[in-house]
């Protein structure tokens, strides 16, 4: 069981990072997963991107919280359709969360 954050599990870059450092940071959030050995990772159009978690924090309801960020150069992101987030645990089906780029701003 994992539940992908509310209101907006996968986070959109910021226009003013895009303009200043010319890369798009993405932010994907993860919570109420049990057990703890849930794994995140990122697709671009359908190809994975390695990409590290943060450790995992338990709450006080003893469910676990996740987060895991992809930087990608503006060049990727312009290119990019959408951008995928799944978490996972173990043999299960994957927890998946899309940000589609033309649905942003920037």
């Amino acid at each position: 069981m994992l539940e992908l954050t509310v209101p907006q599990p996968v986070l959109p870059h910021s226009s003013e990072e895009l303009s200043s450092k010319s890369t798009a940071t993405l932010t994907c959030l993860a919570n109420k997963g049990f057990p703890s050995d849930w794994t995140m990772s990122w697709k671009v159009d359908g190809t994975s991107k390695k990409q590290e978690a943060s450790p995992r924090v338990q709450e006080k309801d003893g469910l676990y919280s996740w987060s895991s960020t992809l930087t990608l150069t503006a060049q990727e992101w312009t290119k990019a359709g959408e951008v995928t987030c799944e978490a996972q645990q173990k043999s299960q089906t994957p927890v998946t969360k899309t940000l589609r780029r033309a649905d942003c701003s920037g």
